[in-house]
């Protein structure tokens, strides 16, 4: 699995949720702060995003699409004056859409939204998704990202009019959609390296050299890595690889290795009842008694409380 699909992958609990809206002119909702991360995409009129930690109100046009990684609090209006009603979620942490009822003015202009909400374990926040800043605006040209606007015309015209298998095909698309919102994010910083990379964890995925042992630790987190090893798969020495890694992930290359271990033990833990024998040897521990001890040093607790409290 690459290294983008393999961080949602580790992030993610529970089901994703998505609904279409219709909103008749004025109208304002606040979306309480959450556990996991939330989308919307502007389908026909106009919207305001009000952003959260108090920033300028954003316009969002029809194509627009805004990503809010961090689940905190935020809200969408017809105008950034319109007072704001408060959106609860449901027992499922969904985001239910209001029934769909004529609108009190006709000639009210109206706002067409596709709204998403998705669960993540916020106790092993990946770098790469903690980076982003609060929204991730991305708006609508004409011809740009085809494969996330395809993304968007499924994934709408399924809750439009769902169809036998829509249960499955739904939560499969709102997986797909995020992973292209990711992925036209990052392709779209701009350069700040002296190679024309951009910067942050986008240079590091974009970096051959440490692209190739990020996904080289994704792909066996058992082995027995040394930085040399890592720094050959992308031709370069353990000096220079050592430092390049460590200047766009934030971490030196075995630091990495060891959180990633530890973030797919706990995964492997919540998963089954795999012995913890297994589980270890799994990702790279040649003993139970090691492996405990680091798992507790990483998550405060021994590895089978942290199953016990995980089911």
């Amino acid at each position: 699995m690459d290294v983008l699909s393999d961080v949602i992958t580790s992030m993610r609990a529970g089901r994703p949720h998505s609904s279409r809206r219709r909103e008749y002119a004025p109208w304002g909702m606040r979306f309480p702060a959450s556990e996991g991360a939330g989308f919307h995409v502007v389908l026909q009129g106009s919207a305001w995003l009000i952003p959260p930690g108090g920033a300028a109100p954003q316009r969002l046009g029809v194509g627009d699409v805004v990503f809010l990684a961090h689940g905190r609090g935020h809200a969408l209006a017809d105008d950034p004056g319109t007072p704001l009603a408060d959106v609860l979620p449901g027992p499922d942490g969904s985001w239910p859409a209001p029934a769909d009822e004529p609108p009190p003015d006709p000639e009210a202009p109206v706002t067409q939204l596709l709204c998403g909400a998705y669960k993540l374990n916020r106790a092993r926040a990946h770098p790469l998704l903690s980076h982003l800043p609060d929204a991730v605006h991305l708006p609508a040209r004409v011809g740009a990202h085809p494969a996330l606007r395809a993304a968007i015309d499924l994934l709408g015209t399924e809750l439009r009019d769902p169809l036998p298998g829509s249960d499955a095909v739904v939560p499969a698309l709102l997986d797909t959609l995020l992973l292209y919102i990711l992925r036209t994010w990052w392709l779209e910083q701009p350069s700040g390296g002296p190679d024309g990379h951009p910067a942050g964890w986008a240079a590091a995925l974009a970096d051959p050299a440490v692209s190739a042992a990020l996904t080289a630790v994704h792909d066996d987190p058992a082995r027995a890595w040394t930085v040399e090893e890592l720094g050959a798969l992308g031709g370069l020495s353990r000096a220079a690889f050592a430092r390049r890694f460590t200047a766009l992930v934030g971490e030196p290359p075995l630091t990495y290795l060891t959180w990633w271990r530890m973030t797919a033990a706990g995964r492997l833990l919540r998963a089954d009842d795999a012995p913890l024998r297994s589980v270890a040897q799994r990702i790279g521990y040649a003993s139970e008694f090691a492996f405990a001890k680091a798992f507790k040093r990483e998550y405060g607790v021994a590895p089978g409380q942290y199953r016990r409290q995980a089911g």
